[in-house]
């Protein structure tokens, strides 16, 4: 057997295929559901929209007190403000079981509340879980996805040299770009693996490169020191506070509202901001908050640390600390790296281009598996071709005339003649 580029590249296209298939498939469904998350739970809990007023939203200090009031043993961890919208205070562990409150950011009345695990967050999360660790412990859950997204990085640089016709001529065009809808159930859905894949696949691309930064730290790091021409990626080092400085300046109230004041004042029409209490077990926990200038977008956003003892701001981070504006190309690139992975960084209809790429994403392990499928005869009944084959036969031979052989004719003529 003679091995080609070809035939070893469409080999590897379908072996990688079907041993990463059902990754792919759960990743990419799982990130349809993830990405209209917001706009979903806009929809279906109307009541988490408040109509804007000009007057101040509640300070730090006193959504202590009312997540106190309401849960005295659980500790507050994070609150996410949007303008527009309720606060969301998180009570308890960050990433494990906890309480959510929505509250009235003038009012402070608690609007609703859930538990972690529960309700339309419940689910949001679990889609989340599936999408990042296959709902698999992190470690083990982790690497099979992101080397199952490598693999699949692979199939459609693959499926790419597989689609390519030898020749281009009409036939080969509309066999390439064009669903032939009114064919058979096989050439409709050899159609739409192939060119559904075509199209989305530089957008595919997109997405699957992206998210192998969160996961794969030699790629994470390689890519950066490609995109800035040479440089290391800075480590996230965890700044602390200054805990010789305990309860002399400010309390931990104190220390949020005047953190929040600071803030607060310098980005005084931004969008919305994350800001996390420190931990009344870690004194040297720190206080940290995040800008986001623009609705629904992230790349933009502004990160400051303040030290919850003596409220100096601490060194910011190289890549996320700076105002976007400021920062040079590859921190800008590594800014809008989550903004492209869920499509935002085009506002609304990326986010919709996001869902219906994910979408066909999903499909084509789907399309793949059914086309090895059929190629190979599977669920095909056996016997049946060939006594059908032998029926025909025996219905042939019945209608065929009988034909005599020139050699015994003329013998038989000559036999009559002699007599």
């Amino acid at each position: 057997m003679k091995f080609t580029f070809r035939k070893i590249n469409n080999w590897i296209h379908l072996w990688l295929g079907l041993v990463s298939g059902l990754i792919v498939f759960i990743v990419c469904v799982t990130a349809c559901l993830w990405v209209f998350q917001e706009e979903v739970t806009d929809l279906v809990k109307p009541e988490l929209r408040i109509a804007p007023k000009d007057q101040a939203i509640l300070l730090p200090s006193e959504l202590l007190t009312i997540a106190e009031k309401k849960y005295p043993d659980l500790k507050v961890s994070y609150a996410i403000y949007r303008r527009e919208r309720t606060i969301h205070l998180n009570l308890g562990e960050r990433r494990g079981k906890g309480v959510g409150l929505e509250i009235n950011p003038y009012t402070g009345a608690i609007i609703s509340e859930n538990k972690s695990g529960e309700g339309l967050a419940g689910f949001f999360r679990w889609a989340i879980v599936g999408h990042r660790f296959l709902w698999l412990p992190v470690e083990i859950g982790r690497p099979i996805v992101n080397y199952g997204t490598l693999i699949f990085v692979i199939l459609l640089i693959t499926g790419l040299i597989w689609w390519y016709p030898r020749k281009w001529n009409r036939a080969t065009r509309d066999k390439s770009f064009r669903i032939k809808w009114g064919a058979s159930f096989k050439r409709i859905n050899l159609d739409l693996h192939n060119v559904l894949g075509f199209y989305s696949l530089l957008f595919v691309l997109a997405i699957a490169l992206t998210g192998m930064v969160y996961g794969l730290e030699w790629y994470s790091k390689g890519l950066y020191w490609v995109t800035t021409g040479g440089q290391h990626l800075p480590a996230r080092e965890k700044a602390q506070s200054d805990t010789s400085q305990i309860g002399q300046l400010y309390s931990r109230a104190q220390a949020m509202d005047k953190a929040w004041g600071t803030v607060i004042r310098k980005h005084p029409e931004a969008m919305g901001f994350y800001y996390s209490f420190p931990d009344t077990r870690r004194p040297a926990s720190t206080i940290n908050m995040t800008v986001y200038p623009s609705k629904g977008q992230f790349y933009n956003s502004q990160s400051y640390t303040f030290d919850q003892h003596t409220l100096q701001e601490l060194p910011k981070n190289e890549i996320y600390g700076t105002p976007f504006g400021q920062a040079e190309f590859g921190a800008k690139l590594r800014r809008m790296n989550y903004d492209i992975h869920i499509g935002s960084i085009l506002g609304f209809p990326g986010k919709v281009l996001a869902f219906l790429v994910t979408l066909i994403g999903a499909s084509l392990p789907v399309t793949g598996f059914i086309i090895w499928w059929n190629r190979k005869g599977f669920g095909k009944r056996k016997g049946r071709r060939p006594a059908l084959k032998q029926r025909e036969r025996e219905v042939n031979d019945k209608a065929r005339p009988i034909r005599i052989r020139p050699e015994f004719n003329r013998s038989f003529k000559s036999g009559i003649n002699q007599q």
